[in-house]
């Protein structure tokens, strides 16, 4: 359904800090990075796309955070989301809503959501249940 996804940053080389850490933690990879254009984008190891792009707004005008905007990233489990939010947040990003259930949604649905430095609305979410932890074999 999409192609690419462009968020508008302000300083670049804090949001790549930001965002490399969080598209690691969700493994995907860095696609392309352009610090004379200022953008990088991101991908799927396993599809050309949809991209999740950053860059300096082409306009030239300061970036903003759109008022009811928000990027919802996929998450392959729980631990995942828990482990991205906290990336996030020790990364220059501020909580929206911790890692958590959101039976309102569906009852499987687990989110987190928080904004980077630039105040853009994120969201990293699983759809699946809880998978119970493997008991370790002695």
């Amino acid at each position: 359904m999409l192609s690419h996804v462009f968020i508008g940053i302000s300083d670049f080389e804090r949001a790549c800090g930001f965002y490399d850490v969080l598209m690691d933690t969700l493994d995907l990879r860095l696609k392309f990075r352009d610090p004379d254009a200022c953008w990088s984008g991101w991908m799927a190891a396993d599809a050309p796309r949809p991209l999740f792009v950053i860059g300096k707004p082409y306009d030239g005008q300061a970036a903003s955070a759109g008022n009811g905007q928000m990027i919802a990233l996929l998450a392959a489990d729980h631990a995942t989301v828990d482990r991205a939010h906290a990336a996030a947040l020790a990364h220059g990003g501020t909580c929206e809503g911790p890692p958590g259930l959101r039976p309102q949604y569906h009852a499987n649905y687990y989110g987190a959501y928080f904004r980077d430095p630039d105040g853009n609305k994120l969201c990293v979410c699983c759809h699946e249940p809880q998978t119970p932890a493997v008991a370790a074999s002695t």
